[in-house]
């Protein structure tokens, strides 16, 4: 149980750390938000964990097509902010967005040979 509270409060740390950077420095606080931290947290926890090769190179590759379809929200969000929208109705499109892309990812990809 002390393991699963230390990884909850580091991923909180670093979540309460990107809004408070951006609050300063929008510019820093992006790239702090765009580095892939949780990505790697949730390695080393799989890592521990399992100590499985596969399944962390499986966790890896599945990362990497699943970051794919979650870039175009961080497009289609300031487009529409700046055009007037509203930032919650500009959140949830963005947000509807990726999930349809990650819809597509999950039933196109293995067309493709992609194991996810």
């Amino acid at each position: 149980m002390l393991y699963l509270a230390i990884k909850a409060l580091l991923s909180g740390i670093i979540i309460a750390a990107v809004s408070e950077i951006a609050k300063r420095w929008p510019g820093f606080g992006a790239l702090v938000a765009s580095l892939p931290l949780v990505s790697i947290l949730g390695m080393l926890w799989l890592w521990r964990d399992t100590k499985d090769i596969e399944r962390m190179a499986a966790h890896a590759e599945g990362t990497f097509w699943f970051v794919l379809p979650s870039l175009p929200m961080f497009l289609l969000i300031p487009f529409l902010l700046r055009r007037g929208v509203g930032f919650y109705p500009a959140l949830v499109s963005g947000c509807a967005l990726t999930i349809g892309l990650y819809m597509g990812m999950v039933f196109i990809g293995p067309r493709f040979g992609l194991k996810l």
